[in-house]
Order: C-alpha cells, then structure tokens, then sequence
C-alpha cells in the first residue's frame, strides 16, 4: 500500500495523506486533525487496529459527511461508504478444503500458498444518501452487494 498507492494517486492528480495508528487512543488525534483538513475522502487500510475499531471509524466518516472506502465489507455493513477487497466467505471456503486435504494426509508444507481471487464490491447507498454522494449507476451494477 505504501507503495503502490502514491503512484496510482499520482496519475490520477490525487494527493495522498497518510496516517499511522499505533494504538486505540490515537484515533481520536487523527479525527480532530481530519475535522482541521477537511480532505475529499478517507481510505482506511487493513490493520490489527481498524477492525475492532470499524464502527468507530465508520461513525466518524458519516458524522464528517466524508466518504470513506474500506478493504473489507464489514466496514460497510456498520455505516461506510464502501469496500472493495477480498471475499472472505470465498477465502474460508478455500480454508476448509485445505484442512480437509491436511487432514487425508497431506503435508502441509506441501500445499501451494494462495491468495485470495474472488473479490467484491460492497456500496452503502443509505450512507451515500446522508452524506450527499451520489453513487454512478453503471457502478452499482459492477456492485456485488448494494445496501439500500
């Protein structure tokens, strides 16, 4: 991410801010300094600390009227905007049919390492609504999961 996202930002004409959370308190430093700058929209990257903290973060983006992207729809399902990232449903799947091979004798050292192919596309139009963005339809249609 923190590599690859400047870039993408950059030709897009997008200027990037990031920010490090360390622990549970520092969200609220964050929060008033985004309350100061008043950026676009707010991208919140996976970490051990954002999804015990997703309705917290969920919250402060719709009382900030900011639209807010996630990499996981459970961020979606408690108020953002929207998500896009992997299917854990699918990715489980693919954990119960490696134990099941590891569990008829194969050696896990043996099994390939995958990543994760099924991915989707979550959209809160009820947040979108209270915070005045007007969503594309033609990407409610690329939508896997539109919450109304």
């Amino acid at each position: 991410m923190k590599e690859v996202l400047p870039v993408a930002a950059r030709a897009l004409g997008l200027t990037i801010q990031p920010w490090e959370v360390r622990d549970a308190d520092g969200f609220e430093r964050i929060f008033a300094t985004l309350n100061k700058q008043r950026p676009d929209g707010l991208s919140v990257a996976p970490g051990r600390l954002m999804v015990p903290n997703q309705k917290r973060i969920a919250d402060f983006a719709l009382k900030s009227r900011l639209p807010s992207m996630y990499s996981s729809r459970e961020f979606v399902d408690v108020g953002g905007l929207m998500s896009y990232g992997a299917d854990f449903a699918d990715s489980y799947r693919r954990v119960a049919y490696f134990v099941d091979r590891i569990l008829k004798g194969a050696k896990p050292a043996d099994l390939p390492v995958e990543q994760p192919t099924k991915f989707e596309l979550v959209i809160n139009l009820k947040t979108a609504k209270q915070i005045g963005v007007i969503i594309p339809q033609s990407m409610l249609y690329r939508a896997d999961k539109v919450i109304k």
